[in-house]
């Protein structure tokens, strides 16, 4: 809750006795400050809120409360300065000035993480983002997604992926769906995905390995549908694998470290990110909501 919804100025139903009431977190000091700035001022322990007399008492607990919440908003973004400077976020997305001012590539995933942090604020001008110090532990405790996400929407990191998706369209489709039906996909002798977890590959995506087969893989053909397996075709083993279910993929931990990516164009495999991870959830629950509708279909056509 923001604080400025704890404060709340009412005025008063009684036309006998003209006044207003307040309503505001207890606090000793605010209500010392209170009691200062209104000596007439009563508790009424029945509907829980202060009685201020007075025709003009709306406006003045109207000014008094923007003084007070004024002086709150500095206080807390002197805290979060504070907590900047003993755990401080460094990035090249980050810059301090007399706020935090987040700049980076466009994704869905950062503006819906920005827009959930309170007082964030999208600057037209600047073409920043704009979080005060009191939303610092907001922000901190998005930050990792936030960061991911525009590492992988920079430029060069989207061409690349055009450019692997461009690959895998030029490649004879018919080929591509025949090999993907046979649920197999080679993977280094000596470095072995793990079994029964979902992790990434080149070729699939996000798939659960089930099975490892003892023997080397004698058909060189299929090396250049798989590009970890081009520049070296020796060592490798065919893995057995099945599409991860939904609860599989929520509850997989993503990565917090990426491979490294000579060690990936080896392997073929690697621990999933969280982008992957939500990008794969998406996808199933789309099959999820088409497989729904279709049921649901069929079932009113069978009614009828």
């Amino acid at each position: 809750m923001e604080i400025a919804s704890a404060f709340r100025v009412m005025p008063s139903d009684d036309e006998e006795k003209p006044g207003a009431c307040a309503v505001f977190p207890y606090d000793r000091d605010l209500v010392r400050r209170f009691r200062e700035a209104f000596p007439r001022a009563r508790w009424r322990a029945a509907e829980q809120h202060w009685f201020v007399p007075g025709t003009t008492a709306v406006q003045r607990l109207d000014v008094w409360v923007a003084q007070e919440l004024q002086n709150l908003d500095r206080h807390a973004d002197e805290k979060g300065r504070d907590a900047f400077a003993f755990e401080p976020l460094e990035s090249p997305y980050l810059t301090i000035a007399d706020d935090l001012r987040v700049r980076t590539p466009y994704s869905r995933t950062i503006v819906e993480a920005l827009r959930s942090i309170p007082w964030a604020a999208w600057d037209p001008e600047e073409r920043i983002w704009r979080v005060p110090f009191r939303s610092y532990e907001d922000l901190k405790a998005r930050w990792e997604d936030i960061e991911e996400a525009a590492r992988r929407n920079e430029p060069a990191a989207r061409q690349k992926r055009r450019e692997e998706q461009k690959a895998h369209v030029s490649e004879p489709s018919g080929r591509v769906q025949a090999e993907r039906r046979r649920r197999r996909y080679p993977v280094p002798g000596d470095d072995l995905p793990p079994l029964g977890f979902p992790v990434s590959t080149d070729r699939w995506g996000i798939v659960v390995f089930e099975d490892i087969e003892g023997e080397p893989i004698q058909d060189a053909e299929v090396a250049d549908l798989y590009p970890h397996m081009r520049t070296d075709q020796s060592g490798y083993v065919w893995a057995r694998w099945r599409m991860p279910t939904l609860h599989e993929v929520y509850r997989t931990r993503p990565s917090r470290a990426e491979d490294d990516p000579e060690l990936r164009a080896v392997r073929g495999w690697w621990w999933a990110s969280r982008e992957e991870l939500r990008e794969r959830a998406r996808k199933l629950r789309e099959v999820e909501r088409m497989q729904r509708a279709r049921y649901e279909a069929r079932k009113a056509s069978a009614d009828v």
